[in-house]
């Protein structure tokens, strides 16, 4: 009878190993969500109109980003989930090589069915060609010279066919450019507004 128990014991250890496993790769997903959710409320408070201190927030993302590579490089990512999470932060890093590996990140998690993971591919392509010197190829980027003129839609490669946007759940070229505009006239509004 000891025998039958110490074999039965012995059986049930991979099985052990798999939850405990399961439940330490739930932890993983547990803090790179709370890591996205820390990096997103930055950037509502960024969206917001409120002040900012953009010190703060850049020395943040830079912890941010510090911990998602240890995760990346211990094989903690998961689930498609972890790799769109681990991408958004990485893609506010401000390297054209943090931008290729979010985009990479956002290819696994578009893999493992992660649907929001396609406009982040998009979008971290652009950065990482705009931060090499080229054209973006979705017209994801927005962007500004001076704190004092207004955002345009940065350089856009007009050749991608907006098919191609429309499947990676980005706007159309066309409505890319409406949105410029529109960021435009907000622009001009709050600054005659602030003048007065």
């Amino acid at each position: 009878m000891k025998k039958y128990l110490k074999i039965s014991a012995l059986a049930l250890l991979p099985f052990v190993d798999l939850l405990s496993g399961s439940a330490i790769a739930e932890d993983h997903s547990k803090t790179l969500s709370a890591i996205f959710a820390e990096d997103q409320k930055d950037r509502k408070i960024m969206e917001s109109g409120q002040a900012y201190d953009w010190e703060s927030i850049s020395i943040r993302d830079e912890e941010r980003e510090k911990s998602v590579r240890e995760l990346i490089e211990k094989g903690k990512l998961k689930t498609g989930e972890d790799y769109y999470h681990a991408a958004m932060i990485l893609q506010h890093g401000v390297e054209p090589e943090d931008h290729l590996l979010a985009h990479d990140l956002c290819i696994v998690a578009i893999g493992k069915g992660e649907e929001k993971a396609k406009w982040l591919a998009a979008a971290s392509l652009d950065r990482f060609l705009i931060g090499i010197g080229r054209e973006q190829r979705y017209g994801t980027q927005f962007g500004s010279s001076r704190s004092f003129n207004p955002p345009r839609l940065l350089p856009t490669d007009n050749q991608v066919p907006d098919v191609l946007r429309v499947e990676m759940n980005v706007p159309t070229l066309k409505q890319a450019r409406e949105a410029e505009e529109q960021m435009v006239k907000s622009f001009n509004e709050q600054r005659k507004a602030n003048r007065k």
